[in-house]
């Protein structure tokens, strides 16, 4: 077996096309993604001012609102928490589908959102089903 080919995972056109709505509305920059591509980031990280200050958020966020918005991340499928030999930890890392994003916006800036895509992925993210 060759181990360094990372196995491909193919997703559905409508998988995706809600993954990079959700980054798109999300309050992080891309900065956050690539660094996640290459190790796991934590919440301290992000929140507050040190989500400016490394270039991971648009504006500071809570504590509250950056886990939220992290937590949504997870749901589209482009995060997962970080775990340890004790357990889930508060760092995040990439998944498949979040380094199949990362390389296609690799070298550019991630779109502004219209309104219409903040529209859909609010009613997305608020009206989901709780299962």
């Amino acid at each position: 077996m060759n181990y360094q080919n990372p196995k491909t995972f193919f997703y559905l056109p409508s998988t995706v096309e809600r993954a990079e709505r959700s980054l798109v509305c999300s309050p992080f920059n891309l900065g956050l993604l690539a660094a996640m591509r290459h190790e796991s980031v934590s919440l301290g990280a992000i929140a507050q001012n040190n989500g400016v200050k490394y270039g991971y958020t648009k504006r500071p966020l809570s504590e509250v609102a950056c886990d939220n918005a992290l937590n949504w991340l997870i749901q589209v499928g482009i995060l997962r928490r970080e775990v340890d030999g004790q357990g889930i930890t508060d760092s995040f890392r990439l998944t498949p589908l979040g380094h199949q994003l990362v390389e296609q916006y690799q070298g550019k800036n991630l779109p502004s959102p219209s309104w219409g895509d903040r529209i859909y992925d609010m009613m997305t993210r608020w009206l989901r089903l709780p299962f």
